[in-house]
């Protein structure tokens, strides 16, 4: 075989690799940025820890079939770049999702998370959703509201008793 044919086998193979190993991929179509743009969306991702490529659509049907994500290549048209994040399903959606806010010629197509299709709505969804961090820290608030209560109920209770014996 020629080491072409190799090469675009191990891609396929590497691309498959990281759509399994990934919590969640995102599709975008980035036709319309000009190089700063392009530029300044790569920084934002790699602050993130987020894996951002341009593959061919041909490498990322094959990658999808080989990990059975055959849904995924109904928006698999245009220029394809694929973001992927292997430890925070949210991250990658959420830059990508804030940049399009502010530069329309980002256009999110779909993606992958746990190992599920999504469509753009579901990218969307999750891209409003808080990160890692932001829902331990809601759980535990959740979690200190009824001792938290339980404390200024017995201060309450104390000052209470402590205002009729003086």
């Amino acid at each position: 075989m020629s080491s072409v044919i190799e090469q675009k086998k191990q891609i396929v193979s590497d691309l498959a690799d990281k759509f399994r190993n990934s919590k969640s991929a995102v599709v975008v179509d980035y036709r319309g940025l000009d190089v700063a743009e392009v530029t300044e969306l790569r920084t934002q991702l790699r602050e993130a820890g987020v894996d951002f490529k341009v593959y061919k659509n041909t490498m990322v049907r094959r990658a999808a079939d080989e990990v059975e994500l055959s849904d995924l290549k109904e928006v698999l048209q245009g220029p394809t770049a694929v973001a992927f994040h292997e430890d925070d399903a949210v991250a990658a959606a959420k830059v990508l999702n804030n940049f399009a806010k502010d530069h329309e010629s980002l256009e999110i197509k779909g993606g992958v998370v746990e190992g599920q299709v999504a469509t753009l709505e579901q990218i969307k969804e999750l891209a409003n959703l808080p990160n890692y961090e932001g829902l331990v820290s809601m759980f535990l608030s959740v979690l200190q509201a009824p001792i938290r209560n339980f404390a200024y109920a017995t201060k309450a209770i104390a000052d209470q008793k402590e205002e009729e014996s003086a």
